[in-house]
């Protein structure tokens, strides 16, 4: 085989991977995606005289450049250079993790354990990728199967790593069945008799087994490769249950499952505003006018929770004197004539910091004092009680609302994608807030890019939200897949939880979403909407909720000690060939 059949191999894995995410593709595929890859591995492993260190490195990335590429393009819409960069280190990273399995399977000498440090790796990387400040797990496994949802319903006790779990091992299975029976059809080839050539059928009679024991003594060649193409046929059929069973599982799991009634009235705004040329230019009191505006005709005394986007309020609100900002005011307006009504919106917010507080690498100086403050991406409760309950972005957006700007990294600052609003690293909540609300049941807001991390999502459930809301700003994408798959990641999240979701989009699509994953009344791209509906809430807890990503942990803990292993084999064998050297 020529090297560039090798570049072409993984072309075809990142096309694979590519036609199957969502939003319009078939996640069949990913079942298949990674095997290219397998073979392009295998290849250099059995012809290692032929190539240089790191060989797989090269050949892994084109695979996933093109997927990264072609399913994450729509960030060049926001910011070049972001996408550019996001784009070729996510690959980099997956090539990266790819090679060491590579040389985990080299010095191991065993496949099954080679084949494990995939598995183990892979998920020990995506799991890495929800939890660093350079996390991007858009392109996680397990979110593939987020627009044919009602293939996973049992993310409810595994979360998105047992889908993760389930790609990869069918795909390694899968692999390990084509090779083998390409390896039987070789020996064919180099000679063996017609007599004893299967039928397309494999074992089909009784006495099939002993005739397979006669044919092996007097033909070995030919009764071995008999026997192995039963077994190929047999493999098959595993392999092709190992994705129907969980499937299946799945579906009776969606037609059994059932809500319990606990209504909860929501209406969701969508005002569309333009978030490049509108939303950061226009008057705040007018934004805020316009929301207020599409909601009053569907508000009455039944309505438990009004739902605006992400930034819907652009005053910059300091925290120490929130009530006196006009935006809130005129949200107070609409509590007093509805007492019961709880108002969940996004918006801007700072605090100032006292002189004997600690600051946190976030902290911005004044220009023209020696005080500090912080600057937030915050989600604003406003209700009949006094106080205003805030919740501040912790899951930020990297090089648009975190950086590395501690220490001598703080002039990484300056180069902060620019997308309106408050530019720079932001300071973040700690803990996973829940509201108390007036006269209805407990609930938590997620802030946009916030949706895309199911524990993180789900500590919210397990802190006591029986309903959740997702705010979100999806128009910097354009008209492209971006917003879509963001929007269909909710529905993960709901299966995972159980929990009724009120999503709430600048532009985009807002709906709501049941605890089943199914959504409804669907708002249109770059069109002002008002959505109305009630939604059940929910007190009990999932497994995934009570465990959060314990299948990613495990994955961890064997993964660092097959890596060890492979360390100490590497040094053991280098230093034998140092000693058979000297």
């Amino acid at each position: 085989m020529k090297k560039y059949h090798l570049f072409s191999i993984s072309v075809l894995s990142g096309l694979l991977l590519a036609l199957g995410w969502p939003v319009r593709g078939f996640p069949g595929l990913l079942f298949i995606g990674i095997v290219p890859l397998l073979f392009v591995e295998d290849y250099i492993s059995q012809n290692k005289h032929r190539f240089i260190k790191f060989s797989l490195l090269f050949y892994s990335l084109p695979a996933f450049l093109i997927w990264n590429g072609l399913t994450t393009w729509w960030i060049y819409n926001s910011t070049g250079m972001g996408a550019i960069l996001a784009i070729f280190l996510n690959s980099l990273f997956m090539a990266v993790v790819f090679n060491l399995f590579h040389f985990s399977k080299k010095q191991l000498k065993n496949n099954t354990a080679g084949y494990a440090c995939l598995v183990f790796y892979w998920m020990a990387f995506e799991y890495l990728h929800l939890n660093w400040n350079l996390n991007w797990p858009w392109l996680n496994l397990g979110n593939g199967f987020s627009s044919w949802y009602k293939w996973v319903e049992w993310y409810e006790y595994t979360g998105t790593f047992g889908g993760t779990l389930w790609i990869l091992v069918v795909n390694i299975l899968g692999f390990q069945i084509i090779r083998h029976q390409a390896s039987g059809i070789r020996s064919r080839k180099s000679g063996i008799s017609e007599e004893f050539t299967p039928n397309s059928s494999g074992l089909q009679h009784p006495t099939s087994g002993i005739r397979h024991l006669v044919s092996v003594i007097r033909h070995p060649v030919s009764g071995i490769w008999h026997l192995v193409s039963g077994i190929w046929h047999l493999a098959a059929g595993f392999w092709l249950l190992l994705i129907l069973i969980p499937i299946m599982i799945s579906h009776i799991i969606y037609k059994n499952y059932k809500e319990e009634k606990h209504p909860v009235n929501v209406i969701v705004v969508q005002p569309n505003l333009d978030p490049y040329n509108e939303q950061y230019t226009v008057s705040p009191t007018v934004v805020i006018g316009r929301i207020i505006k599409m909601a009053g005709p569907e508000l009455d005394n039944n309505t438990n929770f009004l739902a605006a986007p992400e930034s819907a309020i652009q005053e910059e609100m300091w925290e120490n004197n929130i009530r006196t900002f006009s935006s809130i005011h005129l949200l107070r307006d609409v509590i007093r004539r509805y007492q019961n009504l709880n108002i969940l919106i996004g918006g801007s917010t700072f605090r100032r910091f006292e002189k004997n507080e600690i600051l946190p690498g976030s902290a911005r100086k004044f220009t023209d004092t020696n005080a500090y403050y912080n600057a937030y991406n915050s989600a604003i409760l406003i209700n009949a009680s006094d106080s205003l309950q805030l919740y501040h972005k912790s899951k930020l957006t990297p090089g648009v609302e975190s950086l590395p700007t501690f220490g001598r990294f703080k002039f990484l600052e300056r180069f902060a994608i620019d997308l309106g609003g408050i530019v720079g690293t932001l300071g973040t909540d700690k803990i996973q807030k829940v509201y108390s609300t007036v006269k209805t049941v407990k609930v938590s807001p997620i802030i946009c890019y916030e949706s895309i991390f199911g524990e993180f999502f789900a500590e919210f459930v397990k802190n006591g939200a029986e309903v959740m809301f997702i705010i979100t700003n999806d128009g910097w994408w354009g008209n492209t897949a971006g917003y879509r798959q963001h929007f269909s990641f909710a529905a993960l999240r709901a299966i995972e939880t159980r929990r009724c979701i009120a999503r709430s989009a600048n532009t985009g699509i807002s709906a709501f979403i049941d605890q089943r994953g199914d959504a409804s009344q669907k708002t249109k791209y770059w069109e002002p909407a008002v959505i109305k509906g009630t939604i059940n809430a929910n007190s009990k807890l999932t497994f995934y909720v009570k465990h959060g990503d314990y299948l990613a942990r495990i994955a961890v803990f064997c993964g660092a000690g097959l890596f060890l292993l492979t360390l100490f084999l590497w040094f053991k064998n280098r230093k034998q060939l140092n000693n058979q050297m000297s």
